[in-house]
């Protein structure tokens, strides 16, 4: 079974014992959490469920492995003939999850 799960603002397609990066969640590692936040259900008979805007009764449970950072990324600006130049950075914090159950 997989679903459409809205996780920290993104929407993800999770099916079970998956293993993904998400943005950071505030809970600790090793604790698990339940999505309840599910958009779509598709059954391993093809059967798509949608929601209004959310599938009423299912629920997503994940399992927080780890926090990291992603790599480094640089915004670059610059307008030609004025010397304006501006070298910006920053690297998003992201959350490893892994896919526990899918309860429908």
């Amino acid at each position: 079974m997989d679903a459409i799960v809205d996780i920290a603002g993104t929407q993800e397609k999770v099916s079970e014992g998956q293993k993904l990066l998400v943005p950071r969640l505030k809970e600790e590692p090793g604790s698990e959490v339940s999505l309840e936040t599910v958009l779509m259900l598709l059954d391993k008979d093809g059967k798509v469920t949608t929601g209004s805007p959310h599938v009423s009764g299912a629920t997503v449970k994940v399992k927080v492995l780890d926090h990291s950072r992603g790599k480094k990324l640089r915004v670059f600006k610059m307008k030609r003939r004025k010397r304006y130049r501006r070298t910006i950075g920053s690297r998003p914090d992201y959350t490893e999850i892994e896919v526990l159950k899918i309860a429908t």
